[in-house]
């Protein structure tokens, strides 16, 4: 399941803070045939993200869990991807390619999104 709020950024920004769309991608590692490797992710990461987003991204290491149509409750260790967007209407076929192409690669059925509006910029 790939979900995506319908968030807009923020209308007013701060300088030199300005309006952006904060989006967490989470990846599941278990896949049928064990669990995705440190060297598969990242490959993955080389070549289906950073291409798309060579600006940049942040990786954390994460411990999902959710709940099977079955009822069993499962948990796996997770990669969340962190991506701040200035021109998220541009950029928001990149994130569903990246979904589409993790889910055929490590045969996943989702990848779970999230999107808020934040004001983003550098510190200095």
């Amino acid at each position: 399941m790939l979900l995506g709020a319908c968030a807009q950024p923020p209308a007013a920004c701060t300088p030199p803070m300005k309006p952006a769309l904060h989006v967490d991608l989470y990846f599941g590692r278990d896949t049928a045939k064990g669990e995705v490797s440190e060297a598969d992710w990242a490959k993955f990461l080389a070549e289906e993200v950073t291409p798309r987003f060579p600006e940049g991204l942040s990786v954390v290491e994460a411990q999902g869990q959710y709940r099977e149509p079955s009822g069993k409750l499962t948990r796996e260790r997770t990669k969340l991807l962190v991506v701040v967007l200035f021109d998220a209407p541009a950029q928001s076929a990149k994130l569903k390619d990246i979904a589409v192409a993790y889910a055929r690669r490590f045969d996943q059925q989702t990848v779970f999104r999230v999107e808020r509006p934040v004001c983003a910029g550098t510190a200095n």
